[in-house]
Protein backbone atom coordinates (compact mmCIF):
# COMPACT_ATOMS: atom_id res chain seq x y z
CA UNK A 1 0.00 0.00 0.00
CA UNK A 2 1.29 3.42 -0.92
CA UNK A 3 2.64 5.54 1.95
CA UNK A 4 2.60 2.66 4.43
CA UNK A 5 5.69 2.64 6.62
CA UNK A 6 5.58 -1.15 6.96
CA UNK A 7 4.84 -2.10 3.35
CA UNK A 8 8.41 -1.10 2.43
CA UNK A 9 10.54 -3.72 4.14
CA UNK A 10 13.71 -3.21 2.12
CA UNK A 11 15.18 -0.59 4.43
CA UNK A 12 18.23 -0.55 6.68
CA UNK A 13 16.22 -1.55 9.75
CA UNK A 14 15.38 -5.00 8.33
CA UNK A 15 16.72 -7.78 10.55
CA UNK A 16 15.28 -10.90 8.94
CA UNK A 17 12.73 -11.83 6.30
CA UNK A 18 10.43 -14.86 6.32
CA UNK A 19 7.86 -16.22 3.89
CA UNK A 20 4.98 -14.05 5.13
CA UNK A 21 6.60 -11.70 7.63
CA UNK A 22 9.74 -9.81 8.45
CA UNK A 23 11.46 -8.38 11.52
CA UNK A 24 12.87 -4.89 11.91
CA UNK A 25 14.11 -2.63 14.67
CA UNK A 26 11.46 -0.42 16.23
CA UNK A 27 12.00 3.20 15.24
CA UNK A 28 11.03 4.38 18.73
CA UNK A 29 12.26 1.56 20.99
CA UNK A 30 10.82 1.08 24.46
CA UNK A 31 13.88 -0.98 25.38
CA UNK A 32 17.16 -1.95 23.74
CA UNK A 33 16.57 -4.51 20.94
CA UNK A 34 12.82 -3.69 20.75
CA UNK A 35 11.81 -5.52 17.58
CA UNK A 36 8.74 -5.43 15.35
CA UNK A 37 7.38 -8.53 13.62
CA UNK A 38 5.36 -7.43 10.60
CA UNK A 39 3.33 -9.42 8.05
CA UNK A 40 4.17 -8.62 4.44
CA UNK A 41 0.51 -8.40 3.44
CA UNK A 42 -1.05 -5.06 4.31
CA UNK A 43 -3.93 -5.54 6.73
CA UNK A 44 -4.85 -3.29 9.63
CA UNK A 45 -6.02 -5.88 12.15
CA UNK A 46 -4.34 -8.97 13.55
CA UNK A 47 -7.73 -10.66 13.20
CA UNK A 48 -7.59 -10.24 9.40
CA UNK A 49 -4.47 -12.42 9.10
CA UNK A 50 -4.82 -15.99 7.91
CA UNK A 51 -3.43 -18.96 9.82
CA UNK A 52 -0.29 -19.22 7.67
CA UNK A 53 0.56 -15.57 8.35
CA UNK A 54 -0.02 -15.90 12.09
CA UNK A 55 2.19 -19.00 12.25
CA UNK A 56 4.91 -17.25 10.24
CA UNK A 57 4.81 -14.25 12.60
CA UNK A 58 5.05 -16.60 15.59
CA UNK A 59 8.07 -18.37 14.08
CA UNK A 60 9.70 -15.01 13.38
CA UNK A 61 9.06 -13.93 16.98
CA UNK A 62 10.76 -17.11 18.24
CA UNK A 63 13.78 -16.44 15.99
CA UNK A 64 14.03 -12.85 17.17
CA UNK A 65 13.70 -13.88 20.83
CA UNK A 66 16.61 -16.30 20.40
CA UNK A 67 18.64 -13.67 18.53
CA UNK A 68 18.07 -11.04 21.21
CA UNK A 69 18.90 -13.43 24.05
CA UNK A 70 22.13 -14.48 22.31
CA UNK A 71 23.16 -10.83 21.82
CA UNK A 72 22.21 -9.60 25.28
CA UNK A 73 22.58 -11.83 28.33
CA UNK A 74 20.91 -9.21 30.56
CA UNK A 75 17.51 -9.91 28.96
CA UNK A 76 15.38 -11.81 31.48
CA UNK A 77 11.88 -11.42 30.05
CA UNK A 78 9.79 -10.07 27.19
CA UNK A 79 6.59 -8.14 26.67
CA UNK A 80 4.83 -9.17 23.47
CA UNK A 81 1.97 -7.10 22.16
CA UNK A 82 -0.25 -6.22 19.22
CA UNK A 83 -2.44 -3.12 19.30
CA UNK A 84 -5.65 -3.56 17.31
CA UNK A 85 -7.63 -0.40 16.64
CA UNK A 86 -7.16 3.25 17.46
CA UNK A 87 -8.79 2.84 20.90
CA UNK A 88 -6.22 0.17 21.77
CA UNK A 89 -3.35 2.46 20.82
CA UNK A 90 -2.72 1.36 17.23
CA UNK A 91 -1.10 4.25 15.36
CA UNK A 92 0.15 2.51 12.20
CA UNK A 93 -2.67 0.60 10.55
CA UNK A 94 -0.56 -2.28 9.27
CA UNK A 95 -0.48 -5.15 11.79
CA UNK A 96 2.74 -5.37 13.78
CA UNK A 97 3.80 -7.29 16.86
CA UNK A 98 6.06 -5.66 19.43
CA UNK A 99 8.75 -7.86 20.98
CA UNK A 100 10.16 -5.83 23.87
CA UNK A 101 13.07 -7.29 25.83
CA UNK A 102 12.98 -6.67 29.56
CA UNK A 103 15.69 -6.72 32.18
CA UNK A 104 15.64 -7.16 35.92
CA UNK A 105 15.28 -3.72 37.49
CA UNK A 106 14.38 -1.85 34.29
CA UNK A 107 11.34 -0.49 36.17
CA UNK A 108 10.55 -0.46 39.88
CA UNK A 109 7.61 -2.86 39.76
CA UNK A 110 6.91 -4.82 36.57
CA UNK A 111 4.00 -6.71 38.14
CA UNK A 112 0.97 -6.67 35.87
CA UNK A 113 3.01 -6.38 32.67
CA UNK A 114 0.85 -5.48 29.68
CA UNK A 115 -2.10 -4.82 31.98
CA UNK A 116 -0.37 -1.49 32.63
CA UNK A 117 -1.98 -0.09 29.49
CA UNK A 118 -4.90 0.64 31.82
CA UNK A 119 -3.05 1.97 34.88
CA UNK A 120 -5.80 1.22 37.40
CA UNK A 121 -5.74 -2.46 36.39
CA UNK A 122 -1.98 -2.93 36.66
CA UNK A 123 -1.42 -3.54 40.36
CA UNK A 124 -2.12 -6.97 41.80
CA UNK A 125 -2.15 -8.43 45.28
CA UNK A 126 -1.93 -12.10 46.12
CA UNK A 127 -4.96 -13.51 47.86
CA UNK A 128 -4.28 -15.93 50.71
CA UNK A 129 -1.84 -18.74 50.12
CA UNK A 130 -3.65 -20.09 47.07
CA UNK A 131 -1.31 -18.43 44.63
CA UNK A 132 -4.23 -16.85 42.80
CA UNK A 133 -3.76 -13.29 41.70
CA UNK A 134 -6.48 -10.66 41.81
CA UNK A 135 -6.43 -6.96 40.93
CA UNK A 136 -5.73 -4.68 43.86
CA UNK A 137 -8.78 -2.72 45.02
CA UNK A 138 -8.96 0.72 43.41
CA UNK A 139 -12.17 2.09 44.87
CA UNK A 140 -15.58 2.05 43.26
CA UNK A 141 -15.96 0.59 39.80
CA UNK A 142 -18.62 1.40 37.30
Amino acid sequence: MEDCLFCDFSNDELIEEGECSYARCDGYPVSEHHTLIIPKRHVASFFELDEVEVIDMYRMALKMKARIESMDKTVSGFNVGINVGRDAGQSIFHVHMHLMPRRKGDIDNPQGGVRGVIPSKRTYVRKGGSGSVVPAPTGSRS
